[in-house]
């Protein structure tokens, strides 16, 4: 899920550079590549979330540490 979240930022951002050279930065957030950007974010967001769920070590960190 990592790498295909990278790979579509890549796209995305490849994507926004030459739409920006052609002269077509119209569509931010609107367009297409607005919409890739935000599925690339959030497949990156589920995973971080996914790995602090999975990470028990984190846990008994946070349990066990003097405050």
């Amino acid at each position: 899920m990592e790498k295909t979240a990278y790979f579509i930022l890549i796209l995305v951002a490849a994507a926004w550079m030459i739409a920006w050279i052609i002269g077509m930065f119209q569509n931010m957030w609107i367009g297409i590549i607005g919409i890739a950007m935000l599925l690339g974010l959030g497949l990156l967001f589920i995973k971080a979330l996914k790995d602090r769920m999975k990470n028990k070590k984190n846990d008994r960190y946070a349990r066990d540490v003097k405050k």
